[in-house]
């Protein structure tokens, strides 16, 4: 039995300046095949980038964000979930770990 994985080809058009701003490309496909791989990577993991939710995915988003907030970090400005179901605000840093607010930031928020 044959055990390699089985190859499909995708064809797409572009236009004359996306072709020509690829022309000193190398392997045009291994650069697609990044590209690609790396926009999925980088979705938005409930609507997969589409920018529009479900019904049913708009439901369980409406259920999380009862203990949820979308808030701009201090330190680089970007958005991020932070959490705020029992026991106080629980926020991931910029180095990974868990940090508990303080009440007086617990306070700004509000």
């Amino acid at each position: 039995m044959d055990t390699r994985k089985k190859r499909e080809i995708i064809t797409f058009k572009v236009d004359e300046s996306l072709a020509g701003a690829m022309l000193g490309i190398g392997n045009r496909s291994e650069f697609i095949r990044a590209a690609i791989l790396h926009a999925l990577d980088n979705g938005c993991p409930l609507c997969k980038g589409t920018g529009i939710l479900t019904p049913d995915q708009r439901r369980h988003w409406d259920s999380f964000a009862v203990n949820h907030s979308v808030e701009e970090c201090g330190d680089c400005h970007a958005l991020r979930l932070v959490c705020e179901a029992e026991g106080g605000v629980t926020e991931i840093s910029h180095k990974g770990r868990e940090e508990e607010a303080t009440a007086e930031s617990q306070r700004h928020r509000e």
